[in-house]
């Protein structure tokens, strides 16, 4: 075998060193899986898109922002402690504040939902007909956002008579209907197809018939609410 010269020797050997330390380092790095401080994700030179970690006195907080630069979400309660209760916030293009959890007693803090107000407890004045035919007393539009409706109907009929009450939505029943003097009470999809209703106009029509001439029959809708599958 050739003898190799000792500068080549001694290279190797340096070489074979070094190798040594390198992988003693990699295997002795500390993981990079904590954060000290905070840290912020974002272009070079550009608007910090994401933030998280303490910034502010002693409190950990997140937020998530916009290319430009706008607040898009957010949680943190801005006291600077340690131990207080933050919030979570989703804001709009414009940074208004579209929702957030009530962190008082839990639930939703925004938006703010409409209820409906006491309704009449006098049957006689609630949408009615004559009619023997299935009649629409009242009708609603709603913007279409959840897959599924709830809506809780009173009913009344004249004594002696009976009568029918049914839902149709977009023109197309809805449910089963019930008897007069029975609550409409049903949850149920408001199409086959949610993809081709979404963000469209819910149109719900409250139909009702009498059995015979000279009844009446009486319908109160008294909840009604989208919900999920």
């Amino acid at each position: 075998m050739p003898q190799l010269p000792e500068d080549i020797i001694d290279r190797l050997t340096q070489m074979e060193r070094r190798i040594q330390q390198l992988s003693t380092a990699v295997n002795t790095r500390p993981a990079l899986n904590t954060v000290s401080g905070s840290l912020s994700v974002g272009p070079s030179g550009g608007a910090t898109i994401f933030r998280v970690g303490n910034w502010n006195g002693s409190e950990y907080q997140m937020e998530l922002r916009r290319q430009t630069g706008n607040r898009a979400l957010s949680m943190y309660n801005g006291d600077g402690t340690a131990t207080s209760e933050q919030p979570l916030r989703f804001y709009d293009a414009d940074e208004r504040e579209l929702l957030s959890d009530d962190i008082g007693h839990g639930g939703l803090a925004r938006p703010w939902l409409a209820m409906l107000p006491p309704q009449d407890s006098d049957y006689t004045r609630w949408p009615r007909t004559t009619s023997t035919a299935m009649t629409t007393i009242a009708t609603s539009y709603n913007v279409a956002w959840q897959p599924k409706m709830r809506l809780l109907m009173n009913t009344r009929v004249t004594s002696g008579y009976t009568g029918t009450v049914q839902v149709l939505v977009n023109g197309v029943p809805w449910g089963t209907g019930v008897s007069a003097n029975t609550d409409f009470d049903y949850t149920g999809l408001i199409s086959s197809d949610f993809g081709a209703v979404f963000g469209a106009l819910l149109k719900v029509e409250v139909q009702a018939a009498v059995s015979a001439t000279g009844g009446t029959v009486y319908v109160n809708p008294v909840l009604m609410h989208g919900r999920q599958t």
